[in-house]
């Protein structure tokens, strides 16, 4: 009598075949969505390359270019009245940056410890100068100053960029300081430390990341700002930006395309090393909001 057996176990095991995936419409390449994506950043950049390019013109024109040249990066250096508005929007940057890290720092500690109805409010209304247009924030604090009787100049444009960017601080603060763990800042107080050197030692350190980001993003910003500057600077010395539009108003000169294009760069830099500096110390929390992380 013959014993048959099973086929699994004479016949080898046959790989399992996938099925041939078929190419519908999920798997095409959104061609429409390319094309709109690349007409945006067309849009966005090109008249930028226009400027940086048309700013190494060996010629005076704004349609021809004859060559490359540094003749209007070396005129810009030699004009007395764009240094001295340079000059003028570096100090401006310097100070809003100094007073709104120190003043958004405080809110942002204030917000994440006041766990309180009135905390909630204000963390609501601290987001409001950041959806409300710059030019309605401009002219509000161009009509208080002239309500107050304060004569615009530079020190009326720096309360007004502190107050403005104060939010900006805040929000990215805000994120790392509730990241923070409290029982770290409690267990110094139970060491024999007071309440600001717990601050001072160990919460501030753990900060200084995100610290240093907002302060340079804070800077590129308040640098590079027209609105806000045009309706509380004074009559003179003007800021950057608003020299260079009142420049403009009388004809464009190639001199504006060398001044441009440094801003430019200058602002590209300051934005990668805000996004930099979290990751340089090891730590999450800096620019994450801008990041998407």
């Amino acid at each position: 009598m013959t014993l048959l057996r099973p086929p699994s176990a004479t016949a080898p095991a046959r790989p399992a075949v996938r099925p041939r995936r078929r190419r519908g419409r999920a798997d095409r390449r959104p061609r429409v969505l390319m094309a709109v994506t690349a007409v945006f950043f067309a849009l966005l950049y090109l008249p930028i390359g226009v400027v940086a390019l048309f700013s190494f013109n060996s010629r005076k024109s704004l349609t021809v270019f004859g060559g490359f040249s540094l003749r209007w990066y070396h005129a810009f250096a030699h004009d007395d009245v764009l240094l001295s508005s340079l000059g003028t929007s570096l100090r401006i940057s310097l100070v809003a940056t100094a007073g709104s890290v120190v003043l958004g720092g405080a809110l942002a500690l204030g917000l994440v410890r006041c766990r309180t109805r009135l905390g909630s409010l204000a963390g609501l209304v601290m987001l409001v100068p950041l959806i409300t247009p710059e030019i309605v924030t401009g002219v509000a604090s161009m009509l208080l100053f002239k309500g107050l009787g304060v004569a615009l100049s530079t020190g009326t444009v720096m309360l007004s960029e502190i107050t403005f960017s104060i939010s900006y601080v805040t929000v990215i603060l805000r994120s790392r300081v509730a990241a923070l763990n409290p029982e770290v800042e409690e267990a110094a107080m139970d060491l024999g430390a007071t309440r600001w050197q717990a601050l001072r030692l160990v919460t501030l350190p753990a900060l200084l990341p995100a610290v240093l980001a907002a302060a340079v993003l804070v800077f590129a910003l308040v640098f590079d700002d027209f609105v806000l500057a045009y309706f509380t600077t004074g009559v003179d010395p003007q800021p950057l930006s608003v020299r260079i539009y009142s420049a403009i108003r009388f004809g464009v000169q190639p001199t504006i395309n060398a001044v441009g294009t440094l801003m430019l760069a200058g602002s590209i830099c300051l934005i990668a090393l805000a996004l930099f500096i979290p990751r340089l110390f090891g730590r999450r929390g800096g620019l994450d909001i801008l990041s998407g992380e």
